[in-house]
């Protein structure tokens, strides 16, 4: 019984990754008399990454954006959860290699994502903080918070302004998300903790390669999202690129440098890739190219969807955005194909609905581009709100992460400053 799994008549379809892809196709096949569904992740929990930065700024516990896999399933006897990384696809016996074993599959699905892209820059992949899993974004929140504390106790100036200066890397919502939060922070929130610090000292930056931030946006979106983030004493740099950073200076290649700890990297996405597939089907950034059944190209039964999946429309040439909503899609259409395709009916093409992007830059500020309307401000900002309230996996969640931005809103505190490390206990077995 390979990783345990009770051998069985249906067709098994092996779904790696549990993000908002691989999720949904697990979802929508869940109860199925007809398939077997075995959802690997090197995680036991969904994670929503739209919300990564509010727990890195303690705004949020990482619990409250993260969901059991397990408990998404209880009810469904033809679901297996199963915590492993997958080392390798060996196409041609239709057949997986994980840490803890090895699966056969009648379908596999590819839905691992994308982690950061560093450009091959070695010391910025060493010195700086990543944001793109629940455990990095609390490990920002502890990193960030550890020097405030350091910085009470530094004797020289300079070593006081690089511990509490922060550079943000990257002019997407992301980017511009987590500048606001820390600009707001510094203004209501630190100086309460920290009595002791000049704040004057602290100054908080975003980098930006291109001329405008929330690039793919409106041209009302990336003004306002500038105007929004310079009121809030944000110092935007946009044409300017990161060429280096040592730990306590970051390098630009108009030859400035900026005295800083605390670099923040949101500058781009490289899809995770497994041994064993065609590298040939890779383009660029990673991404599998794939036909428009999620297909992956040279192969009759392995699929990609998401971030991870490359697939091109008339409207989207370069491929689809790699953010929540595609992913969601593609999961959601692929279910459906497979049914499908077991009963020998047509399958459909996928088509991806853009149903709009939004950021959110602090207290009552926020650009909406809905695919009718753009609007900014506090509507906007409430609109925020809303959307990702509901797209929130499970109902404590919801209420939870409710109960904070209420609490927060009212008290202008984040109330979660805690530097919380992870600590293994010894292994006493004998």
């Amino acid at each position: 019984m390979p990783l345990n799994i009770q051998v069985s008549n249906r067709k098994r379809v092996v779904i790696i990754g549990a993000g908002f892809g691989g999720l949904k196709l697990a979802q929508e096949l869940a109860g199925s008399a007809d398939f077997e569904v075995v959802l690997i992740d090197k995680n036991n929990y969904h994670q929503f990454q739209p919300l990564f930065y509010q727990v890195a700024t303690a705004g949020l516990e990482p619990s409250a954006i993260s969901f059991p896999l397990r408990l998404a399933f209880h009810h469904y006897e033809n679901v297996y959860v199963r915590v492993a990384t997958v080392t390798k696809i060996i196409t041609e016996q239709n057949l997986i290699e994980t840490n803890i074993g090895e699966l056969s599959f009648d379908y596999l699905v590819i839905a691992i994502g994308a982690d950061t892209n560093f450009f091959g820059n070695k010391n910025i992949e060493d010195n700086a903080l990543p944001m793109k899993s629940v455990g990095e974004a609390l490990g920002l929140r502890n990193r960030i918070l550890e020097n405030f504390e350091k910085a009470l106790l530094a004797d020289q100036e300079e070593d006081k302004i690089g511990l509490m200066n922060v550079v943000v890397v990257g002019g997407g919502p992301t980017g511009v998300e987590v500048s606001g939060t820390l600009a707001e922070m510094k203004r209501m929130v630190l100086p309460k903790d920290y009595p002791e610090l000049d704040f004057d000292l602290m100054q908080v930056h975003i980098i930006e390669s291109g001329g405008e931030l929330l690039g793919p946006m409106s041209l009302n979106a990336q003004i306002k999202s500038k105007e929004y983030l310079e009121q809030l004493g944000v110092i935007v740099h946009l044409n300017t690129r990161v060429t280096d950073f040592d730990g306590k200076h970051v390098y630009f290649n108009n030859g400035t440098t900026i005295r800083t700890n605390n670099l923040v990297w949101a500058a781009g996405v490289k899809a995770n890739v497994i041994e064993g597939i065609k590298p040939e089907i890779l383009v660029r950034g990673g991404r599998l190219k794939v036909n428009r059944q999620n297909l992956v190209e040279g192969y009759e039964n392995i699929f990609a969807v998401g971030d991870v999946a490359y697939m091109t429309e008339d409207k989207f040439p370069n491929g689809h955005p790699q953010v929540a909503q595609p992913a969601i899609q593609q999961g959601n259409l692929l279910a459906s194909n497979l049914k499908n395709m077991l009963k020998g009916n047509p399958v459909e093409d996928f088509c991806y609905k853009d149903l709009g992007s939004m950021a959110t830059i602090g207290r009552n500020k926020a650009v909406v581009d809905l695919p009718f309307w753009h609007f900014q401000g506090f509507f906007a900002w409430l609109t925020w709100m809303f959307v990702h309230l509901i797209a929130i996996v499970g109902v404590k969640n919801k209420v939870l992460i409710f109960i904070n931005w209420l609490w927060n809103y009212i008290t202008y505190d984040q109330s979660l400053r805690l530097i919380i490390k992870a600590k293994s206990p010894k292994n006493n077995q004998t």
